[in-house]
């Protein structure tokens, strides 16, 4: 169908995040220059699987001889388990990526290599800082399917009789974890057997990460469907708070590691086309996503109000009656289950989550014609296209 708004309307049909046509990055499309963005196959699964793992091992060496012997020191015994149960079963996107720049470039060498994937490690708890905080802004009770850190320190307070507000004690604790999570996660990457000369070419990077990173927080917070921001402006807030964050500056500093300043225009463009793409299909799982794939409440940015590419791009084309309906959703003062499947509904008629699968394959093609002048080898690029797949093809 056609909506009032007069946008294009790819049409009303049940959406299903397991319905990826064949033009999508899980489908076998190809870019421009013909390379496949099929689903990864199994040589690079395992090889991303042995990275992942790696890079795990790696923090929780760190964690257990650095991290956990201070937290011990604050009186929360509770803590050093939070911290550890936190950073268990990530997908280490940002320290794949991050290696993934380093091996754009490096010249092969054992040991260089693994101090690189060391440092790389780095940003998983980096990451638990930004999830840590992400947390407490917005109040989710849940991540991974357990109940958020702010949630247990809270829990860990009634449980003890203290006096005073049991929430803002756990909100405090999880923002000061969050606080050591972010001086842990350089402070492993400086003791990572990197050369210091390698890591002075990564910081300026890092440090654009982490400054767009907390400038896209602050931008999220402010973020309210209510205000009808216009789909541009979402993705902007959407390319610093999160598409920068997880692919861009990550393989940027992995290449600036290398000392390849050439690769950083390709690695870039990449980066910023995979990173909208991985944003995008987040907020699909923030609308459609069930607890058990997302470990969040179903839901949950329509119960926050959030103004993601799924819901503003659903209000552009929704027809006048469609949007008296979402309006009376934005503005009621508590919504229920129903309330929220109800909005589901709306979202799916106007045809939004189609034309944002649709702008995601167009973007993670666009990647991969970013890397394919001939400056990175044909392992790199096929190892980064599988990452495009991986990271956007988030459905199990």
């Amino acid at each position: 169908m056609s909506s009032a708004g007069g946008a294009a309307c790819p049409g009303e049909q049940e959406y299903s995040l397991r319905a990826v046509d064949a033009t999508s990055p899980g489908g076998g499309g190809t870019n421009s220059t013909g390379l496949a963005v099929d689903p990864p196959g199994p040589e690079f699964e395992i090889w991303r699987s042995g990275v992942r793992r790696t890079a795990l091992d790696s923090v929780a060496d760190f964690v257990d001889t650095r991290c956990l012997p201070q937290l011990r020191r604050t009186g929360v015994d509770i803590a050093a388990d939070v911290l550890v149960e936190f950073l268990e079963g990530g997908k280490c996107l940002r320290s794949t990526f991050m290696y993934l720049g380093w091996l754009c470039g490096a010249e092969s060498d054992p040991n260089t290599n693994a101090a690189a994937l060391r440092a790389a490690s780095g940003l998983d708890l980096l990451h638990a800082f930004a999830l840590l905080q992400d947390d407490v802004m917005d109040d989710s009770p849940l991540r991974r399917g357990r109940p958020a850190a702010h949630m247990r320190f809270a829990q860990w307070h009634r449980d003890r009789g203290l006096s005073g507000s049991s929430e803002r004690f756990g909100a405090a604790q999880a923002i000061l974890l969050s606080d050591l999570c972010l001086v842990w996660a350089e402070q492993m990457m400086r003791e990572s057997g990197m050369p210091a000369e390698a890591l002075a070419l990564a910081w300026p990077h890092y440090d654009d990460m982490r400054i767009e990173l907390a400038v896209g927080q602050c931008a999220d917070v402010a973020n309210d469907a209510g205000a009808l921001p216009d789909l541009e402006t979402v993705l902007d807030v959407a390319r610093r708070k999160s598409g920068n964050y997880t692919v861009r500056r990550p393989l940027e500093i992995g290449a600036a590691m290398a000392g390849c300043e050439h690769l950083l225009d390709a690695l870039g463009g990449y980066g910023r086309a995979v990173g909208e793409a991985f944003q995008m299909r987040d907020d699909l799982l923030g609308v459609f996503g069930s607890p058990s794939l997302t470990g969040k409440p179903a839901g949950g940015d329509l119960a926050e109000r959030k103004a993601t590419s799924v819901v503003v791009a659903a209000h552009r084309m929704a027809g006048a009656s469609l949007r008296r309906q979402f309006a009376e959703l934005m503005n009621a003062q508590e919504l229920d289950d129903a309330d929220i499947a109800h909005w589901r509904t709306l979202i799916v008629a106007t045809g939004a989550p189609a034309w944002i699968e649709e702008l995601i394959a167009e973007r993670v093609a666009a990647a991969v014609d970013h890397i394919s002048d001939g400056r990175i080898d044909d392992w790199a690029q096929s190892a980064l296209a599988g990452m495009a797949a991986a990271c956007t093809d988030r459905l199990t």
